[in-house]
């Protein structure tokens, strides 16, 4: 067996497991606000449907103010710092959220959710970038995202149990807590590179650092962030995130309240049948992972999987109300495949910039995502509260399908 086989089985047991409890404590404590909002937050603290989007969408405003600088502190300092005191502030802020009761402070509250975990993201791409290789990263990227359905499924079933047991309020104490505990776990455990820690021989440190090292001979560096941020590559991939954003969180977080106004649907069910859309999105995850890292295809998985989930939106908005099964098979259909070329995606990056701007590039990237999730977490939280369920299936189709051509465009020229 060759040193890099065995410091891949090294790595992968050591420091992925941690990376993927971090990530799925970030996202259970910004996504179960979609819970507390089909569970009686709104009419607790008399705010309008209206009101209630905002407050689900102001995180993604937060996220996408901070994600740049928290990012660039990510790649010239210290990813494990930035993580750290990041676990500690958002399990904190979670935690409180559970106990306010005025409407300005809760604002406040999600918003600086979202300035915390703004560089979570980015931060862990570029961990990734310093310990994983080419042909390991799209698996590498994509267990770390795994972290969003994976979450999203157990999630479902403990909020709806949580909720329907202690309340919405106790549903956010319950769940905040674990991320200041987590956060000196994650401490010991990582480090940046592998010259950080003590559990790799010197010469497995070396196997590493040497063959990330040649990946990048052939990408000719930039002088800096700004021209990074110019380029073709970089400007249309961002469009393409904001829209393929707004589809990915108009559902995660609209999901349960599209359910929970089924008929005869309680809080509990509606719990167990998010479930199964996430469950099939880490299906989808592992799989598309596993072929692009052996084609090292990265193209086709990410347009072809976001295709398919746009026409699947726009056959529950042809199926409406009127057969409400028909149209849950097609959103399960859709949200995994909205998850599934996660891992692909951020590979193609890493893969096309030099080391010296992938990082915040991906911030950037990420960033106007972020704006995208604002969009689509506020107005298909409105469209839902005002009655107009189909519209927001027709309003996820046209983002996905935009954001499938954008793909396209941006590595036109490039070997898939």
């Amino acid at each position: 067996m060759t040193s890099q086989n065995i410091t891949a089985g090294k790595r992968w047991y050591r420091l992925m497991p941690i990376v993927f409890v971090t990530y799925s404590l970030a996202y259970l404590d910004r996504a179960n606000f979609g819970f507390a909002a089909a569970g009686g937050m709104a009419d607790d603290l008399n705010i309008t449907p209206a009101m209630v989007s905002l407050l689900g969408s102001l995180f993604f405003l937060g996220y996408f103010l901070f994600q740049i600088p928290g990012a660039h502190y990510a790649a010239t300092k210290s990813t494990k710092k930035l993580i750290f005191w990041s676990l500690v502030l958002w399990g904190v802020l979670a935690t409180i959220t559970g106990i306010v009761n005025n409407i300005s402070i809760l604002i406040v509250i999600r918003f600086m959710l979202g300035v915390v975990e703004s560089a979570v993201m980015p931060g862990m791409l570029i961990l990734l970038s310093n310990w994983f290789t080419k042909s390991e990263r799209s698996k590498a990227n994509s267990f770390l995202i795994l972290g969003n359905p994976a979450t999203m499924l157990w999630m479902s079933i403990l909020s709806g149990y949580l909720i329907d047991a202690v309340g919405w309020r106790g549903m956010f104490i319950i769940e905040g807590v674990p991320a200041v505990i987590w956060a000196f776990f994650w401490w010991e455990q990582v480090g940046d590179k592998p010259r950080d820690v003590k559990w790799l021989s010197d010469h497995e440190k070396q196997v590493i650092e040497n063959q990330l090292q040649q990946e990048q001979e052939h990408i000719k560096p930039v002088k800096n962030y700004v021209t990074a941020f110019k380029s073709r590559f970089v400007v249309l991939l961002s469009l393409q995130f904001a829209l393929w954003s707004i589809g990915t969180y108009g559902f995660m977080m609209w999901l349960p309240s599209v359910i929970k106004a089924a008929p005869d649907m309680d809080i509990v069910e509606t719990g167990w049948l998010s479930s199964i859309a996430y469950a099939f999105a880490i299906i989808g995850m592992i799989s598309v992972s596993y072929f692009s890292d052996k084609t090292l295809n990265r193209k086709t998985f990410v347009w072809a999987f976001l295709l398919i989930s746009s026409l699947a939106f726009y056959g529950s908005y042809l199926v409406g109300a009127s057969n409400f099964w028909l149209s849950f098979v097609l959103l399960v259909i859709a949200g995994a495949s909205l998850c599934a070329p996660f891992g692909p995606f951020f590979a193609l990056i890493a893969e096309t910039l030099p080391r010296n701007v992938a990082g915040v590039s991906i911030a950037l990237i990420n960033s106007i995502g972020a704006l995208g999730s604002f969009v689509g977490s506020y107005i298909v939280g409105y469209l839902h509260g005002t009655g107009q369920v189909g519209q927001s299936f027709l309003f996820m189709s046209g983002s996905l399908f935009l954001a499938s051509v954008l793909v396209i465009l941006a590595v036109r020229g490039r070997k898939p």
